[in-house]
C-alpha cells in the first residue's frame, strides 16, 4: 500500500505534465511556429527552460555523489558556465538576432555557406544522439526498479510521455513543462536536503558543517599546482581547468547547441534572449550548489568512504538509495517525480532540437520545399523518428552503462571544440572561407579523438583543446590562400 502512494504520484505527474505541454503549445501552422514558436515566449520561462534542459538525471545523482567522495571543486566549473555564458551574451546572440534565424547553424551558412551549416547539424545530431541515448536509459534505471518491469518497456514509456507534448506543443509545449519540470527536481532536491538538516542530522547544519570541515569537504578553490605540470593538466576542478574549462564548455554548449538555441531564438528580442542566457548562468551555479549540499549532508548522515559499508557500489548510487530507504512514503513519489522530471526536460528538448536542425538545416535546403501545412507534418514526423532513434540509442547503451556514460560525454567533449572554434572562427576572423572554416572543423575534431585516447589531460580542457585547434587551423589556412 504504502509503495501505491509512491507509484500513484508518480503516474499523475508524468500524465499531468504530457498534457500540460500539449495544451501551453497551442496550434501550429508552420514548422517555424513548430520550432520558433510565432509568439515570443517570456525570458524567464526560456531561463528556466534552459536550465531544465542541461539538468539531466546523471546530473540529479552524480553531483551529490561527487560531493560525497570529494569536497565543493565543482563550483569553478560553475563560475566558468556563468562566464562563459555572458561571453555568449555579447559576442553570440547579437549576431543570431541581426536576421530572422531559424537554427544556430544557419548562422554558420551566412557567414561560410551550406556546407558548413550541413557539417554542424550533422555533427550536432550524431552527438546529441549518442549523449542523449545514455540519459534516457540512464532515466529508465528507477523507473525499472520501482515497477519491476523490463529496461526497453521503461524506455519506451518515458519516450513516450516526452514524445507526446513535444509532437502536439512544438517547442513552446516543451519549454513551458520545462519550467515545471525544474521546480520539481529543484523542490525534491530542496526536501531531501530538509529531510536530512532537520530529520536525521542530531545538530542541523551544524553536523553537516562539523563532518565536512574535518575531511575537508569545504574547500572550493584547488590552484593544483602541488602535483606538478603533468599532474595540474590531469586535474579537472582546478581553478584554471575548471573556470577556463567551464566558459569554453558553456559557450559551446549554450552558444553554439541547437538544444539551448532554439530556446534563445523562442524570446524574439536580443535583450530578452541576453536576460535568459545570464540568467540561466546564475540559476545554475546555485543548482549545483544545492546539488553538491545534498551530497555533504549525505555524507555526515552515511559517515564513511567505503561505499559497501552502506550497500551501494559507486556513488552514483547514495542519493537514490537515501530517497528509497529513509524517506516517507509520498515524499519519495515526489522526488522521484523530480529525477524524471530532470530527464524529461533534457529528452523533449533533445527531441525537438534533433527535429528542428533535420528539418530546417538538412531537408528543407536540399528540397527547397515552401509549402507550410507539408513543413509542419513533416516536422512531425522527423519529431516521431528522432523518439524512435532515441530509445534505439538508448537500447544500444544497456548493456554496459558505465562505459557508454564516459563515451556520451567524450562524444561530446570532442564535438563541442570543433564546433565552438568554427563559430568563432565565423565572429572573429572575416576573411576565412567556408574551406579554411571545414578544415579546421575537421582538424579539430581528430585531434581531439586524440587527445581523449591518449588520456593526457582532464576533460575540463577538452573543449578548449579543439577551439584553439579549429581557429587556428582555419587562420593559418586563410592566410595561406591570400598570400597566393
Amino acid at each position: 500500500m504504502d509503495r501505491i502512494i509512491d507509484y500513484l504520484i508518480i503516474v499523475a505527474y508524468l500524465i499531468g505534465v504530457a498534457i500540460f505541454g500539449m495544451v501551453k503549445g497551442g496550434k501550429q501552422k508552420s514548422s517555424k511556429d513548430y520550432f520558433q514558436s510565432s509568439d515570443s515566449v517570456q525570458w524567464w520561462a526560456v531561463c528556466f527552460s534552459i536550465v531544465a534542459a542541461e539538468t539531466s538525471t546523471l546530473t540529479f545523482i552524480s553531483i551529490p555523489g561527487l560531493a560525497y567522495l570529494t569536497n565543493l571543486n565543482f563550483i569553478q566549473v560553475t563560475i566558468g558556465y556563468l562566464l562563459g555564458r555572458i561571453v555568449i551574451a555579447s559576442l553570440f546572440l547579437p549576431s543570431y538576432f541581426k536576421g530572422d534565424l531559424s537554427t544556430a547553424y544557419e548562422f554558420l551558412e551566412n557567414r561560410f555557406g551550406g556546407k558548413t551549416r550541413s557539417f554542424a547539424s550533422i555533427v550536432f545530431i550524431f552527438t546529441r544522439l549518442a549523449a542523449d541515448g545514455v540519459r534516457l536509459f540512464a532515466t529508465a534505471i528507477p523507473l525499472k526498479l520501482m515497477l519491476d518491469i523490463s529496461y526497453p518497456v521503461a524506455i519506451i514509456i518515458i519516450a513516450i510521455i516526452a514524445l507526446s507534448y513535444t509532437y502536439a506543443g512544438g517547442v513552446k509545449g516543451v519549454i513551458w513543462v520545462d519550467v515545471i519540470q525544474m521546480v520539481i527536481y529543484l523542490g525534491g532536491a530542496t526536501v531531501a536536503l530538509g529531510y536530512l538538516v532537520f530529520e536525521f542530522l542530531p545538530d542541523g547544519f551544524g553536523s553537516i558543517i562539523a563532518a565536512s570541515q574535518a575531511d575537508g569537504k569545504l574547500q572550493i578553490f584547488n590552484w593544483g599546482f602541488d602535483n606538478g605540470f603533468a599532474g595540474f593538466f590531469s586535474q579537472p576542478y582546478t581553478v584554471l581547468a575548471g573556470v577556463l574549462g567551464g566558459a569554453f564548455l558553456s559557450m559551446a554548449s549554450h552558444g553554439t547547441d541547437q538544444l539551448i538555441v532554439q530556446r534563445l531564438l523562442t524570446t524574439k528580442s536580443l535583450k530578452a534572449g541576453r536576460k535568459a542566457i545570464i540568467g540561466s548562468g546564475i540559476l545554475v551555479i546555485i543548482q549545483f550548489a544545492l546539488f553538491l549540499f545534498v551530497g555533504l549532508g549525505l555524507y555526515a548522515f552515511y559517515g564513511t568512504y567505503n561505499l559497501a559499508d552502506i550497500g551501494v557500489g559507486k556513488s552514483d548510487e547514495i542519493f537514490p538509495l537515501f530517497i528509497i530507504q529513509q524517506l516517507p512514503v509520498g515524499i519519495t513519489g515526489i522526488i522521484i517525480a523530480g529525477l524524471f522530471a530532470a530527464a524529461l526536460s533534457t529528452l523533449a528538448g533533445s527531441i525537438s532540437a534533433l527535429s528542428s536542425s533535420t528539418m530546417l538545416d538538412l531537408y528543407k535546403p536540399f528540397t527547397g520545399i515552401n509549402d507550410d501545412v507539408k513543413e509542419l507534418k513533416i516536422s512531425r514526423y522527423f519529431t516521431i523518428m528522432w523518439a524512435v532513434l532515441l530509445v534505439g540509442s538508448a537500447f544500444f547503451f544497456m548493456s554496459s552503462p558505465q562505459t557508454v556514460v564516459e563515451l556520451a560525454l567524450s562524444i561530446a567533449s570532442f564535438t563541442y571544440g570543433g564546433l565552438l572554434g568554427t563559430f568563432l572562427l565565423g565572429l572573429l576572423n572575416k576573411k576565412a572561407t567556408q574551406e579554411d572554416a571545414l578544415a579546421g572543423f575537421t582538424a579539430g575534431i581528430f585531434v581531439m579523438i586524440t587527445v581523449i585516447a591518449l588520456n593526457i589531460v582532464a576533460w575540463t580542457w577538452f573543449t578548449l583543446i579543439g577551439v584553439i585547434v579549429t581557429i587556428s587551423i582555419g587562420s593559418l589556412l586563410s592566410k595561406l590562400s591570400k598570400s597566393k
